[in-house]
């Protein structure tokens, strides 16, 4: 079963390549599929260029899933990523 969490986007440009970077470097690092999915549209967050097609804007409210064997560890370091780095807060 995938695990999802829900994030607010707090940036004030939204979701640029700085804080996309950090999102997508943290996917790559684990076997589990991951997605972005933002109004309606689903992306692999393994993707820069499908995240920043997204054009997430500052109050964006997303949903990043992740599914497979080391899915808990995928959201434990996203959350853990979206807190320090300020992208976000999490909603659950």
């Amino acid at each position: 079963m995938a695990e999802t969490i829900t994030v607010e986007v707090k940036d004030p440009v939204g979701l640029y390549l700085t804080p996309a970077t950090v999102l997508v470097n943290i996917a790559n690092n684990f076997y589990s599929d991951v997605k972005m999915i933002y109004e309606k549209k689903e992306v692999n967050l393994k993707s820069m260029m499908a995240v920043i097609s997204l054009g997430v804007p500052t109050k964006a409210i997303l949903s990043i899933q992740a599914s497979g064997d080391d899915e808990l560890a995928v959201i434990a370091e996203m959350k853990k990523a979206i807190t320090s780095s300020d992208i976000g807060v999490i909603l659950h």
